[in-house]
């Protein structure tokens, strides 16, 4: 069974090192990636069908992630189907923590950069 995964990050090298790690880890996995946080919403939006998981980065120009996370929750609320986020962020802040979880798609906070263990360790808890 094929996994998809959006990643959402403005850098570029996080992206690449993201989709190195998820195609590594999981084989069956199809990496979407996006350095715009609109353009992933608009995706989502057109999408026949929710990823299995969006890895997403909060501190971006434009929309941010909490921007992004806000959107995504009132798109939700108005039919588009969920998947789980977890945030990838260089921030290690407490504050950012807390206020990544009061989202309710948020499942999993991880500081970067991005490891295998903590790819797995989501993944493992996604249904199958």
């Amino acid at each position: 069974m094929t996994r998809q995964v959006f990643v959402i990050d403005d850098s570029e090298l996080d992206l690449f090192y993201a989709r190195i790690v998820l195609e590594r880890l999981q084989p069956a996995v199809q990496v979407h990636t996006f350095d715009s946080a609109a353009d992933a919403l608009q995706a989502l939006r057109v999408a026949p069908v929710p990823p299995d998981l969006i890895l997403l980065d909060i501190n971006m120009p434009g929309m941010n992630g909490f921007d992004f996370l806000a959107a995504y929750e009132q798109a939700i609320a108005a039919g588009l189907a969920a998947a789980p986020v977890a945030i990838v962020s260089s921030s290690p802040d407490a504050p950012d923590r807390d206020r990544a979880f009061a989202f309710a798609p948020v499942c999993d906070y991880i500081v970067k950069p991005l490891d295998a263990q903590s790819v797995d360790d989501i993944l493992a808890r996604l249904p199958v």
